[in-house]
């Protein structure tokens, strides 16, 4: 049994004519004839009744109507969606993000990609740099949202933002209403930051920053989520240093207050592996392309 038979004998089926359906068809009668034979021996059973007046449909040609019907229309389903995932069209992506991200950048890449190829699925998990990392190794995520330069080879990158450190304050705080905010000032005070075990490039990052101000910070509190951090300053518990895209949040009871000294970016880069050949996950490339904040134009195809 092929496709073909099937559209035959539903077309047949209508007209009940074999002149009428061949003309349908584009076809003259004795193939149309010959290929619903075909049909009748591929089935088993007589789905028309023939004679020199008169074309009708057998039992088994009644019963056979909805079946052929619904096997057309999966094997065109089949195909449609066959056709689309080949151009980026459908299917899922899995995307993994850090906290930071929502404030910087992802929905709008989200918005943009949805807009073009409402078809396929995103799945969004938020992770850690160092659990995307591990993710993307074992190709359980197909984009990833990271904030570290310790990237493998086989992976390709694409610098979507760079960002200032600011500092996160109570908004009772001393300092919060400065223009700007010498480090130095915090000596003494309880930090709180994400724990080195989620972003040792940021902890690092913080304890540098520190002992340039030469101080040593007090980490009172390590937490697993930008938002936890920013949250606990809120309540009065400490003070902190966070990437500025987190002013964003607008969360009640905090003041961002800019750094006076000048301290390395805190970049977001986007991570696919390289062979990967994907039509969605090219598409979305594109959509992240198009979408990066402007200060983030240096990339590279692969990171050596």
């Amino acid at each position: 049994m092929e496709f073909r038979h099937l559209r035959y004998f539903l077309v047949l089926a209508e007209e009940l004519h074999f002149g009428r359906a061949a003309r349908r068809l584009s076809m003259s009668q004795p193939p149309l004839s010959l290929n619903i034979q075909q049909l009748e021996a591929s089935v088993g059973a007589r789905l028309f009744t023939r004679s020199s007046k008169s074309v009708a449909l057998t039992a088994a040609g009644l019963a056979f109507v909805p079946a052929a019907r619904a096997l057309l229309e999966q094997a065109g389903q089949a195909a449609r969606l066959a056709h689309d995932v080949g151009q980026g069209m459908a299917g899922s992506l899995s995307i993994g993000f850090a906290g930071t991200m929502l404030y910087s950048g992802l929905p709008a890449i989200l918005a943009r990609f949805q807009a073009q190829h409402p078809r396929v699925r995103l799945l969004l998990r938020e992770l850690s740099s160092s659990e995307q990392l591990i993710e993307l190794a074992h190709d359980r995520l197909d984009i990833g949202f990271v904030h570290t330069t310790r990237v493998p080879p086989e992976l390709s990158q694409i610098l979507v933002s760079s960002q200032a450190l600011v500092g996160c304050l109570p908004a009772g705080h001393r300092l919060a209403r400065q223009a700007s905010l010498d480090l130095q000032a915090l000596q003494g005070e309880p930090f709180a930051v994400v724990s080195r075990s989620v972003s040792p490039d940021y902890h690092e990052r913080i304890l540098g920053i520190c002992a340039d101000a030469g101080f040593h910070p007090e980490i009172r509190y390590e937490l697993r989520h930008w938002l936890s951090v920013v949250s606990l300053v809120s309540q009065g518990m400490g003070v902190a240093l966070v990437p500025a895209a987190l002013s964003r949040s607008a969360l009640a009871g905090t003041a961002f207050v800019p750094l006076d000294t000048a301290t390395m970016p805190y970049d977001t880069h986007c991570l696919w592996t390289t062979a990967r050949d994907d039509s969605a996950l090219a598409a979305f490339v594109a959509a992240v392309r198009m979408t990066r904040q402007p200060q983030g134009d240096g990339e590279a195809a692969k990171v050596d």
